[in-house]
């Protein structure tokens, strides 16, 4: 009996041992993957280029590169990004971040974007639940509190994010982009910044998404026009595209989704399925696709979509010299919010 045991014993910490030897190899390949992205698009000042876009930096980028560097435990490179963002982009009379910053023209456009400002707050937030620095905590709280003053807006579909402080509420009605609505960061946000707007804004995103449905596969715009009729925004692309991908990211991260919510992204990106060219977006007028396909970070997306009752069977590539500053990130976010989900 006791062989038996001995060998029952050994084969459970054979098992155990294969089992942390394959967590520690993805764990590698993941922090790979950080080191990857921070040599390609991270400059050592801490500033995130996007070279689809002429080497532009936006607080979008600042604000997802330090929730990584946050959950990477990556303290130098969060003071690099969080410093050159401090100095470069936290220049308004508010503590609201101005969007766009050009190399040899600096600031190009002062105005806000509520998606940069609310990720920024919201990694300040966790790096100061990491690390423990004040400073952090009340950064976190400053722009909170000007996202709630400057940019809510009740309407009648219910209390909405403005994309921006200038330019989006107007007489033919309130402009939002429902990618703004960064469902894991409006339900962690109140730690720092206790209100119950937070709450009101996803319920308000959650409820608009029901019927912000346009197309063959009813999805929703990248910008959506709140007015007399509730449709696309005028003067943009009528589609879903590059911005509505984040919103099932975001629903899953935030543990928002539902069957009904996820229906339509699983109908559209399920429908090329089987080796068929996946696209990187449609347009609502006549329910036309692209024809050079998505990307990786959208195939990464879509396919936690696909598996979103078992992320446990979602195995994403990982990022390679080829894909582009957009792309990377869609996968290194996808990842962080699987990792999150699966509670590690």
């Amino acid at each position: 009996m006791l062989p038996v045991l001995i060998g029952r014993v050994a084969g459970v910490a054979v098992a155990a041992l294969v089992t942390l030897m394959l967590h520690t190899q993805t764990a590698t390949a993941y922090e790979l993957d950080w080191t990857n992205f921070k040599q390609r698009f991270m400059e050592p000042d801490g500033r995130v280029t996007d070279r689809s876009q002429g080497d532009i930096s936006h607080s979008e980028g600042q604000g997802f590169a330090m929730l990584l560097a946050v959950h990477y435990g990556d303290n130098a490179a969060f003071s690099r990004l969080w410093l050159w963002t401090q100095q470069h982009l936290q220049v308004r009379d508010d503590s609201l971040l101005a969007w766009r910053w050009q190399p040899q023209l600096g600031i190009t456009d002062r105005n806000n974007a509520s998606d940069g400002d609310l990720l920024v707050a919201w990694a300040l937030l966790r790096a100061y639940e990491k690390w423990h620095s004040a400073e952090h905590l009340k950064a976190s709280q400053k722009i909170a509190r000007d996202i709630r003053g400057k940019l809510l807006r009740r309407t009648a579909h219910g209390l909405v994010l403005l994309p921006g402080v200038e330019g989006f509420d107007k007489p033919e009605g309130i402009t939002i982009n429902l990618s703004y609505w960064v469902f894991p960061a409006l339900r962690e946000i109140g730690r720092a910044d206790p209100a119950p707007e937070w709450d009101e804004l996803t319920r308000t995103g959650k409820t608009i998404l029901q019927y912000a449905k346009f197309g063959r596969w009813g999805l929703p715009p990248d910008w959506l026009l709140l007015g007399e009729k509730v449709k696309p925004a005028n003067g943009r692309p009528e589609r879903f595209s590059y911005e509505a991908v984040r919103i099932p990211l975001y629903l899953l991260w935030g543990n928002q989704e539902s069957e009904a919510l996820l229906k339509s992204y699983r109908d559209f990106w399920g429908n090329f399925a089987g080796g068929r060219l996946m696209p990187a977006w449609t347009n609502f007028k006549d329910d036309s696709v692209d024809s050079y396909g998505a990307s990786a970070g959208i195939h990464a997306i879509a396919q936690w979509v696909a598996n979103f009752a078992d992320p446990t069977q979602v195995r994403l590539a990982n990022i390679d010299d080829q894909q582009g500053y957009y792309s990377a990130m869609l996968v290194l976010l996808s990842r962080m919010a699987i990792d999150e989900r699966r509670g590690r």
